[in-house]
Formats: C-alpha cells, sequence, structure tokens
C-alpha cells in the first residue's frame, strides 16, 4: 500500500484556480461614490454587498446614458466582480454582454473594455487571452493600473512568474492600492516569503476601502497563517474577515477549518453543510469530504455526491478544471481520470498549483517517474507548500528515493493540521 495523506485542508492555496482568477484578487478599480466607506458598519453586510450595489450603480448609469461606452464597460466590470466576490460564475455572462455592447459603442480608445475583456477571458481560465488584452491595455495607457492588474494574473496562471512580477511590481508603483497588495502578497507567497506576504496583506488591510476589500484581504492573511500550522492567528483573521462580511465564504470556510483542526469534528461538518449548501466549491466540498473520512464517517455524503457530479460535467463540457476536482478525482475516483483531466488543464495553464496537481494525479496513477517531474516543476518557486511538498515527499518514497521521508516530515512540520485519510483502494489492498 502506498503511503497517502491528501491535505484538502492545506490546500487553500490552491484557491487561486477556483473559479478562474475569482479567488486572486480585487479589481484595481476604485469604489463607485455610494459605495459604504471603510469605516462603515459591516455588522449588516453580506457577502459581495459592495459588489451587488456597485452593479446597481452601473445599471442605472446605463439606463440614463445608453449610448455611452465607458457605462456599459463599468458595467461589465461591477460584474465581474461581483462574480469574483460571490463566487456566481454565471455573472459572467452578463459581464461578457456589457462590455461587447461598449465596444460596440467604441472600439478605437476603449481601455475600460479592453481591460474588462481581459477580466473576463482570466476568469474564465482563457489566460493567453487575458495576457493579450493585458499587453494591449499596458500599450494603450502604461500609467493606468488595470492592465496590469490583469497582465499579472494571466502571466501567474500561465507560469509566467518573472513576467507577472514585472506585472505586479509596475502595479505597485502605479496604484498601492489593496488590489496591488493582494497580488504582491500572492507572488511573496508563491516565491517563498510568507513573512513579506503577510506585510503586503497587512496593507491590503490598511488600505481597503470596502469591506469586501478588507474581508478578502484579512482571509488571505488567515489562509497564510493555517498554510504555516498558526492556528490562533488564522482563526483571528477569519473571524476579522466575517466582521467585515458576515457570509464571507471563506472566512466561513476557514472557521470550519480551524474547528476541525481543535478536535470538533461533528461541528465542523455542521459548518461545512451550511457553507456548501449555499456554495458547493470544490474545495469546500473537499475538505468536509476529508473531514467525514477523517472521522471515521461512512461514506462520502453529499459532499462526494456533489464533487462526482461535478467532474462527470466538467469531463463532458470540455471546460476549466479546478485542481480540487482533480484532487478529488486522484484520491477518492479513478487517477486516470484526473489525470486527463489535468492535461486538458495544463495545456493552457501551467501554474505550480496545475503542476502539483497532476503529478500528484498521475503518482495515483502509479505513474510515479512521470509525476516527479510535475512534483518538481510545482516546488520552482520555492513555495512553502505543505500540500506541494507532502506530494513530491510521497511520489519520491515511491520510487524509493531517500530523501522522500524527508520531505513528508518537512510536509507535517509546516503544516501538522492536514486532515489525513486513506482512500477506499488503499483500504482494500491492505
Amino acid at each position: 500500500m502506498k503511503p497517502l495523506i491528501t491535505a484538502a485542508g492545506a490546500a487553500v492555496a490552491v484557491a487561486g484556480c477556483v473559479a478562474g482568477l475569482l479567488y486572486l484578487g480585487p479589481d484595481t478599480a476604485r469604489p463607485q461614490p455610494n459605495a459604504p466607506p471603510a469605516g462603515a458598519d459591516s455588522g449588516s453586510m453580506a457577502a459581495g454587498s459592495d459588489s451587488i450595489a456597485a452593479v446597481g450603480a452601473a445599471r442605472e448609469r446605463t439606463r440614463a446614458f445608453p449610448s455611452d461606452p465607458a457605462a456599459w464597460a463599468g458595467l461589465g466590470r461591477a460584474e465581474i466582480e461581483q462574480a469574483r466576490t460571490t463566487l456566481d460564475a454565471s455573472r459572467l455572462d452578463a459581464a461578457e454582454t456589457a462590455l461587447g455592447r461598449s465596444l460596440t459603442l467604441d472600439s478605437t480608445d476603449n481601455y475600460d473594455a479592453v481591460t474588462g475583456q481581459g477580466l473576463l477571458a482570466n476568469a474564465r481560465h482563457e489566460f493567453a487571452r487575458g495576457r493579450q488584452y493585458g499587453l494591449r491595455s499596458t500599450q494603450m495607457a502604461p500609467d493606468r493600473p488595470d492592465g496590469y492588474a490583469v497582465l499579472a494574473d494571466a502571466e501567474i496562471q500561465l507560469g509566467n512568474y518573472p513576467a507577472a512580477r514585472t506585472a505586479v511590481q509596475r502595479l505597485l508603483d502605479i496604484a498601492p492600492t489593496a488590489a496591488a497588495y493582494s497580488r504582491a502578497a500572492y507572488d511573496l507567497e508563491t516565491h517563498g516569503r510568507p513573512e513579506d506576504a503577510a506585510i503586503a496583506l497587512q496593507r491590503a488591510v490598511d488600505s481597503a476601502n470596502t469591506a469586501d476589500e478588507r474581508a478578502f484581504a484579512e482571509a488571505r492573511l488567515g489562509d497564510l497563517a493555517w498554510s504555516s500550522g498558526k492556528v490562533d492567528l488564522a482563526e483571528q483573521h477569519y473571524r476579522r474577515a466575517l466582521d467585515a462580511v458576515p457570509d464571507h465564504l471563506y472566512g466561513q470556510a476557514g472557521i470550519a477549518r480551524i474547528t476541525a483542526a481543535r478536535g470538533h469534528p461533528d461541528t465542523a461538518r455542521e459548518l461545512y453543510g451550511r457553507l456548501t449548501e449555499r456554495t458547493p466549491l470544490p474545495q469546500f466540498l473537499l475538505e468536509a469530504v476529508e473531514l467525514r473520512q477523517a472521522a471515521g464517517a461512512f461514506g462520502q455524503g453529499n459532499e462526494g455526491a456533489a464533487l462526482a457530479a461535478q467532474v462527470r460535467m466538467v469531463r463532458a463540457d470540455g471546460g476549466p478544471v479546478d485542481p480540487h476536482l482533480a484532487l478529488y478525482t486522484a484520491d477518492h475516483g479513478d487517477p486516470k481520470i484526473a489525470v486527463d483531466l489535468m492535461r486538458r488543464e495544463w495545456n493552457h495553464t501551467r501554474s505550480v498549483i496545475v503542476a502539483d496537481a497532476l503529478g500528484w494525479a498521475l503518482h495515483r496513477a502509479g505513474r510515479d517517474t512521470e509525476a516527479l517531474t510535475y512534483a518538481r516543476q510545482a516546488a520552482t518557486t520555492g513555495w512553502r507548500n505543505a500540500l506541494f511538498r507532502y506530494h513530491r515527499g510521497a511520489i519520491e518514497q515511491a520510487l524509493g528515493m531517500p530523501e522522500g521521508t524527508r520531505r513528508l516530515r518537512e510536509a507535517a512540520a509546516l503544516n501538522p493540521h492536514l486532515f489525513p485519510h486513506r482512500p477506499q483502494e488503499d483500504e482494500e489492498d491492505e
């Protein structure tokens, strides 16, 4: 039997691929004048309330000025921001319609619509197109920030990390806002500098202009603390995210994760149940499934059924593949299907996250020599990621490499609060 600990609890770093780039960072556009100020009472604010208000205001503007390309571009970008904050990808179709209307009205010098098209492409995992729009917009207006945000997001997902860092630095130079600091933090974390990433995220908190921006940065600080096993600190940040936006999805997921780590699996399962009923995101579903198995519950529950249904849907429609679906399929389903899914994603997304998921799928499918190539690719940026390190260690151990055992110990030291389980197929092999 191969040793196996799949760590969905450590996989929050993978969330950059969830729903395109909906989790990577907020838009660079400044809030609408009628958005709640940073110091407003947030107790009544729901998840995405700022972005929902912005969409309403943008729609009013298009009704008042139906021939104004800027109004339609603003609506498109507001729809994309709402999709990001609520994780409702259906808003992207409305964004496409609005941006198309804007470009119909002005196809020559429409910076806002071009950057909006880049945001839309990135959200749909069309990162090569996102990069094209990012380059076009930065050429149109070298001193405006939005194009650099689009470009940075695309370059990250294409695996062009030096180019992404250049874009992020330019973004910081032009507009040191919460959006810029969030992207800088992601770059720093990915390159093995979590302490500097925490400083950047705190600056994102301090410069936030909306409750959504503040909640986003606090939740990312929670993820950063959790990834290094700092449970108390992680909880503080997750609760601050929920103070800003009471229904913040990643704040709620973080509290569920913390609850499980503190030895209260039943309560954690209730929290995950409410969260996944509302938002059946692969990451949340996978964490719930692995919590069930760690607690000795029978079967995978409704969460496993939802994940299996999502895998079938992704296989059928040929769309983007969330790495959590591949990890679920590799450990709880058919690893060969997981390999096929991640190879498809690798064709147009070359991030270290995708490299890790593909390597793990290959390992579970018994193809360890090839798996090691991708595990090493996942390590090229120096990310101190417990999940990545565990995966590589397990692959090396399966190949009889002595460093595998050391790597597994390092993973456990990085984050001892992983959700361990053994897939059914391994239990049957005993």
